[in-house]
Parts: structure tokens; C-alpha cells; sequence
């Protein structure tokens, strides 16, 4: 968690308490604290923030915290985070289980639902980034195809079966595209990793990054002119589709429960299509940036404002 001065109280007369004078008092004297919240000790810690100066802490969580919301004054939370209490959720579980699975009440106003993750992708850091990396992407040919992937998860199971597919449909492409960049996840299995090395390392068209500083992510970002991203990372996906650029989505059929949910809401917005090796790379398309992480920081500073505060630019 990390405390974010703010300015001074508006009327510094009041008296403080002798245990508040100095640096403790400095720090909580109004603060906004943000973190991602997990059971154990920053639990204790908000709760004994909260306690010593109510009025003047707010506390925001990233990411659904399972209980005791109203532990937080915000709560910013993909809105897939809800899809247990959505008709189909409820459907593929048995009632019995009901009383166990979180969340249990609809997001109220002080929930703040985004469409995917948090980051600090924006058209700002692209335009910064792209002349950070001008030198290394400049030359390529163009279009650029910047390929991720990211790892099997309980809610997105794959391996060398949805690899095979991957380089099959890559294969089939290659002709539209000037470079493909694939990048691995450090948790990419190596099963999976192997499969697509072995098929397309030499081809002079391909570039994968080796796993070496400097990790060429945020370039490829800036740079790519199409995405092929797995299914499997929603974090992944929601930087991909900051850009604006084409984004398709190798393995969605895989995904289940919420994960499954988060695809249908992208593709209902029409920022991602499915990948499916039969796509010509040269021709584009786009749409509105998804632009969660700055949506969510006006509703904070919303928030903030109707307590009288203001945050420091």
C-alpha cells in the first residue's frame, strides 16, 4: 500500500492529540491509501489507520477484497469480479455451495466496476515509449504482429495441444504480416514455450524475446500494429486493448466462469475477435481505447472532492 500526500487540513488551528504531532500524524493526518488487500497484517493495518483517524483516511481497494467491503470507501474491481451472482453464475453452481462463493451482494455506489485490469497503459505512455524504442521497432517491417502469452490457470487450462494451434494459425498468417514479436510470460509453461520455439525460431520474420533485459513489452505495446494475445491473462488483454489496434484472442473457448464472462464482455464491445489463422494482417481495424485505469481515477477524485479534498497534481 502506498500513503498519497494530501493537502494540508483546512484548518490547521484544531488542537491535535500529543500521540499525532510529528511524523505519525504527517502521514495520516489525510491520506488516501491504495493497495490490493489480501487476508493477514494490511488487514490489521487499515483497520488500525481507520480507527486512529476515520476522518481522515480513505482507503481504496484494488481488486474485490471477498468481504467486509465496507472496509474500503472505494472499491475498483473488474465487473467480471460479479459474475457469480449473474443468472448464468449461479447456474453452474449448486445451491448448496451458494453460501460460500464471493461475492455475495451486487456492487453498491461506492464499487467502481471497470471492464479489465488496472495499468498504466495510456495514449501518453505509448507516444513516450514509441520514441523511447524508436530505434529497435523503426526498422521493421511493417505490420508488426506482437504475439503474447501468458500461462495455464485454474479458469483457462491449456498446453502443447492449444501451442500446436497457435503455430498453426501463426504459420498460416505469416504472408500478411512484415514481423511477428512473440513474447513469453516468466510462468509460461516450458511445454507450451518449446512447441512454438521449435516451429518458428528460424524464421527470419520472427523475433522471440529471449527472456534478456530489456524486456521489450512496452515497445511492442507502442509499436505493434495487431495483437495476438491467450485467453488466459486478463491483464495481458486489457493493455492490448489500451492501443486502439486490433487484438485477437487465441484459446476464449477454453475459458470458463468468470474468465469466460470478461471475453464476452470485450467481444460485446468489439475490441477483440477471436484468432483463428485465417485473418490478413494488413488490413486493420479499430475502436475506442479501453481507458479503465483513468475512468477509475476521476471517479476517485469524484469521491474525493465531495469530502473537500483535492489531490495535488
Amino acid at each position: 500500500m502506498r500513503p498519497i500526500r494530501l493537502p494540508e487540513p483546512p484548518n490547521p488551528t484544531i488542537r491535535v492529540p500529543e500521540i499525532f504531532e510529528g511524523g505519525a500524524y504527517s502521514v495520516i493526518r489525510r491520506a488516501v491509501i491504495i493497495g490490493n488487500v489480501s487476508p493477514g497484517s494490511e488487514n490489521q493495518s487499515i483497520g488500525s489507520i481507520r480507527r486512529l483517524a476515520s476522518d481522515n483516511v480513505f482507503v481504496v481497494q484494488i481488486q474485490h477484497p471477498r468481504s467486509q467491503l465496507n472496509r474500503f470507501d472505494l472499491v475498483i474491481t473488474p465487473r467480471h469480479d460479479f459474475y457469480p451472482l449473474s443468472p448464468q453464475g449461479k447456474e453452474q453452481v449448486p445451491r448448496f455451495l451458494h453460501r460460500w462463493i464471493t461475492p455475495r451482494e451486487p456492487p453498491d455506489r461506492h464499487v467502481i466496476l471497470t471492464l479489465g485490469a488496472l495499468h498504466q497503459i495510456d495514449s501518453a505512455t505509448l507516444s513516450s515509449t514509441a520514441a523511447a524504442w524508436h530505434d529497435e521497432f523503426a526498422p521493421l517491417p511493417k505490420p508488426v504482429l506482437v504475439v503474447n502469452i501468458g500461462w495455464p490457470t485454474s479458469h483457462c487450462r491449456y498446453g502443447a495441444d492449444l501451442a500446436k494451434q497457435l503455430t498453426a494459425y501463426l504459420l498460416s498468417i505469416l504472408s500478411s504480416c512484415g514481423t511477428v514479436s512473440i513474447s513469453f510470460s516468466s510462468r509460461t509453461p516450458e511445454k507450451v514455450s518449446k512447441v512454438i520455439v521449435k516451429e518458428l525460431a528460424d524464421n527470419p520474420k520472427v523475433y522471440i524475446w529471449d527472456g534478456q533485459e530489456p524486456n521489450p513489452h512496452m515497445g511492442n505495446l507502442a509499436w505493434a500494429d495487431a495483437f495476438v494475445v491467450t485467453a488466459d491473462s486478463v491483464i495481458l488483454i486489457s493493455e492490448a486493448c489500451s492501443t486502439g489496434k486490433p487484438v485477437y484472442v487465441m484459446g476464449s473457448e477454453r475459458c470458463k466462469w468468470k474468465l469466460s464472462d470478461f471475453h464476452k464482455s470485450l467481444r460485446e464491445r468489439g475490441v477483440v475477435r477471436p484468432f483463428t489463422g485465417s485473418e490478413d494482417m494488413a488490413e486493420s481495424w479499430s475502436y475506442p481505447p479501453l481507458n479503465d485505469t483513468a475512468e477509475a481515477a476521476s471517479r476517485v477524485r469524484e469521491a474525493l472532492a465531495e469530502r473537500g479534498w483535492r489531490v495535488r497534481p
